[in-house]
């Protein structure tokens, strides 16, 4: 039998950058607001796009969203708009741009009325992971019931860009679910 220390699920292929986030970051649980507040973000960019596309242009991203820094992004005008769909760094999008500082504004008001987003997507899952038990790639899912639950919730919130397959995507990322292949090393390490 081969030795499986560092097996890892299939999807980042051999690309260092996308190997390091599913190494370092990906399902490993999430529970500050500002580091769940960027996923977010960044996931509603890439909508219709792959996740290795937005993944390279994060730190653009940074930069360009002010380090994702929802009270300063929920006061962009047209202007700041104008700019950001002048900067090459990230997608040029105007609904996606326009998306972020909906959701920005989505989000100070969520942590208003609910103290945290962490909290409000945490309690979906009574604060700890799901931990799934994938064999295969082929098993996972694109979308949830949960994840439906969760989208709905979202936009019930104002959130634009979080319909269920992005709301899956987040929990993904965030760890609410571990979605890691039992073959994979960071199965356990993500909360298996």
């Amino acid at each position: 039998m081969a030795d499986c220390s560092l097996c890892r699920c299939p999807w980042p292929g051999s690309d260092p950058l996308y190997v390091a986030y599913h190494d370092e970051e990906w399902g490993t649980p999430v529970r500050d607001d500002g580091k769940l507040f960027e996923f977010l973000l960044l996931e509603g960019a890439q909508a219709g796009l792959s996740w290795i596309t937005i993944l390279r242009r994060r730190e653009e991203y940074r930069r360009a969203f002010d380090g994702f820094d929802p009270e300063k992004i929920a006061r962009y005008d047209e202007r700041k708009i104008a700019v950001l769909l002048g900067d090459s760094g990230i997608v040029r999008n105007r609904r996606k741009i326009e998306g972020a500082v909906n959701n920005a504004r989505a989000y100070l008001r969520l942590r208003e009325s609910m103290g945290s987003l962490s909290s409000f997507l945490w309690g979906f899952v009574d604060g700890q992971p799901v931990i799934n038990r994938w064999k295969s790639i082929e098993e996972i899912p694109a979308v949830t019931p949960l994840a439906e639950k969760i989208s709905k919730a979202m936009k019930r919130e104002g959130f634009v860009f979080f319909g269920p397959v992005i709301a899956y995507a987040h929990m993904q990322a965030t760890g609410l679910v571990n979605d890691h292949l039992l073959s994979c090393f960071r199965h356990p390490e993500a909360g298996g």
